[in-house]
């Protein structure tokens, strides 16, 4: 390792906190540790409908077939942790409360590849990755040492909890890796035993057909009988494994403003009234589009039965 790679490293931090975000660990671009495990999880079946994981399974396995030579990962974190202080947020998820993280991360994550590409030696090329590609980006991240992979399967950090998305720059440069960080999860099963709908098997293990995040935005059709009054109140995704969690306690909070609420979200019968047009205009910039408006009114119309089964029975508001 040159005095030129160390300081290649460091400009790469540096820069990438000027880029806006909150951290940024460095590590190498081989397989994955825990691509075994990985397919153990496909093969028994635990992807649900996610048919996409195991067509780039080979991708996800070897970051090189992606980018051909690649040598260190980049991986960066951007807090979404927000206190809005609006109720009528509660039942999305926080992650998908402001704008699509996407469009926020690409194109930071674009110009950061782009000075690596500049400020490193002729011939580097760099790809970045914001869980669209068929990377692992966790378990890179993991290994850069962004943080450690708790048992809810979220990684998670010692400042910023598990509010905060992953971005990837995968490079074809010598950059000095940084080393992974301890599992401070220790004998805590807090996460674990608060899933309504039981949806770990067991501890790093996350059957996403149980899970309500899938079941609110991936799984297409109705939702299994069994699982719908885990449900609860949620219309898009689910924060009960995070919520509950230890590191999530007094997580930094975001600096991001584009992640905060752009106004109220309309009553949920109000939503159930939305046309195909009249969804794409009001969520044309949330994560919520991933759900389609079909997945979204589905989701809407099963909590507001949910709700008047309660006040037949004398327990609604």
């Amino acid at each position: 390792m040159t005095l030129a790679t160390l300081a290649l490293a460091s400009a790469v931090k540096a820069r990438a906190l000027e880029f806006g975000f909150d951290r940024v660990a460095i590590g190498p671009a081989g397989p994955p540790e825990h691509g075994r495990a990985f397919e153990r999880w496909l093969d028994a079946g635990y992807a649900g409908g996610m048919d996409y994981l195991a067509r780039g399974r080979a991708e996800r396995l070897d970051p090189l077939r992606l980018l051909p030579g690649a040598r260190s990962v980049v991986a960066v974190a951007l807090a979404y942790n927000v206190d809005d202080g609006d109720p009528s947020w509660r039942p999305v998820a926080r992650y998908a409360r402001g704008r699509d993280y996407h469009d926020v991360m690409r194109p930071r994550l674009e110009r950061l590849a782009g000075f690596i590409d500049e400020a490193a030696r002729p011939g580097v090329r760099s790809r970045v990755a914001v869980d669209t590609s068929a990377v692992l980006e966790r378990d890179l991240a993991a290994r850069a040492g962004l943080g450690w992979v708790g048992k809810n399967t979220n990684l998670l950090s010692l400042s910023l909890g598990s509010y905060f998305f992953i971005g990837i720059v995968l490079t074809t440069a010598e950059l000095l890796a940084d080393g992974p960080l301890p599992d401070r999860c220790g004998t805590c099963t807090a996460c674990l035993d608060a899933c309504p709908t039981g949806a770990f098997v067991a501890p790093y293990v996350l059957d996403a057909r149980r899970c309500i995040s899938y079941l609110t935005i991936e799984h297409r059709g109705d939702i299994p009988e069994p699982l719908q009054e885990g449900i609860g109140e949620w219309i898009f995704g689910c924060d009960i494994c995070q919520e509950v969690c230890p590191w999530n306690r007094k997580p930094e909070p975001a600096r991001e403003p584009a992640f905060a609420p752009e106004g109220p979200l309309p009553p949920l019968d109000e939503l159930l009234q939305l046309d195909e047009v009249g969804f794409r205009a009001r969520f044309r910039r949330s994560a919520i589009r991933r759900a389609k408006r079909a997945g979204l009114l589905r989701n809407v119309a099963l909590v507001l039965a949910h709700r008047r089964a309660a006040g037949t029975r004398g327990g609604g508001r």
